[in-house]
């Protein structure tokens, strides 16, 4: 029998498992160049990695229509998508890990802002799909930091907010998980700094996400049933 604290871990992709960000700001900017509209300062790109693309892009074209957003959208997959582009790599640690803690007997699943075309292409990848039992993109349901995906994850693998821990690296995972009543636990070398994702109240912040088997081990609840780490 298990003696995990949590029986369900919840990752991001982007900025959690995967150093993406300097891929993502390539696929923006070469959306902007595409439509002839200003390119965002790589700062911008970096704050809304995480979001769903509609959501993105409305935040960093501001004033878009409806019809140019899609189009912004659009561009940005096909060049995500374009095969000849550079995958990028998983952070050092990062496969160890959720190997590990598959083998572990947790359940796992991913919840990530990308579309469903783009985790496809990074489970394929990677070679990591087969370890998660479930994932929700942001083309599935309600953008972070809405709880739709968590909610949902939570849903279809018959687990509470009391037994699922949300991992990631943006205030967008943290605010989900807190409206989804579950468990959260920060990475400080993503896309956010560590100040921003204590805004939310995580129980901690890891620096490099293969500390992430032993924080686990260490965590414990109180008789009350209240949770220490």
């Amino acid at each position: 029998m298990s003696n995990n604290k949590f029986t369900l871990l919840v990752f991001d992709w982007d900025g959690t498992l995967m150093d993406s960000a300097s891929n993502i700001i390539e696929c923006v900017r070469g959306a902007a160049i595409d439509l002839s509209l200003d390119i965002p300062s790589d700062d911008a790109i970096r704050n809304i990695i995480g979001l769903g693309l509609k959501e993105a892009v409305t935040e960093i074209f501001p004033g878009s229509d409806d019809d140019l957003v899609w189009q912004v959208v659009e561009r940005y997959r096909v060049h995500f998508l374009d095969q000849s582009r550079t995958p990028s790599e998983l952070f050092p640690g990062a496969e160890e890990t959720v190997r590990q803690l598959a083998d572990s007997g947790y359940l796992m699943a991913v919840a990530t802002g990308k579309g469903r075309a783009g985790l496809d292409k990074v489970f394929d990848y990677t070679g990591l799909r087969e370890l998660f039992h479930t994932s929700r993109c942001a083309d599935e349901g309600l953008s972070k930091p809405n709880p739709d995906m968590l909610l949902q994850i939570m849903d279809e693998l018959g687990t509470n907010g009391h037994e699922t821990l949300m991992i990631g690296d943006t205030e967008y995972d943290m605010q989900m998980a807190r409206s989804a009543n579950a468990h959260r636990l920060g990475v400080s070398y993503g896309s956010h700094t560590k100040e921003r994702l204590m805004q939310s109240e995580p129980l901690g912040c890891l620096d490099d996400i293969s500390e992430l088997p032993s924080w686990l081990d260490g965590v414990n609840y109180l008789p009350s049933g209240k949770l220490v780490v």
